[in-house]
């Protein structure tokens, strides 16, 4: 069947064909909706998150007791450009900066005299 032919049919029976144009417009705005709340439900946090965690570690400096990924409770010795030297119980280590969790406890030496 033709589109004039099914487009006669229609109007015979009281139809109408819906505009193409309308249809196509509908889909890329429930797109663009989409996307939009994709980007603020789970692109914006993620980054807010890496964000504050890459302040963290600029912030990190000898004395601080951290906790790293893998669970470890230790304190800084020194501090290198993209590693740390820790100590936890009798054990020195040297790990990565981006293996810190999270500060527990500020070293007393912030300039407090």
């Amino acid at each position: 069947m033709s589109f004039g032919l099914l487009n006669g049919m229609l109007a015979e029976a009281g139809q109408t064909i819906p505009d193409p144009r309308a249809e196509t417009l509908k889909t890329v705005g429930m797109m663009a909706f989409l996307g939009v709340v994709f980007y603020l439900i789970l692109i914006r946090p993620q980054q807010k998150k890496a964000k504050e965690h890459a302040e963290l570690l600029k912030s990190v400096r000898p004395g601080d007791k951290i906790v790293t990924t893998g669970g470890v409770i230790a304190v800084i010795i020194t501090v290198k450009e993209k590693s740390l030297s820790i100590r936890s119980a009798d054990a020195k280590m040297e790990i990565t900066k981006s293996a810190v969790a999270e500060i527990v406890e500020r070293s007393g030496e912030s300039g407090e005299s």
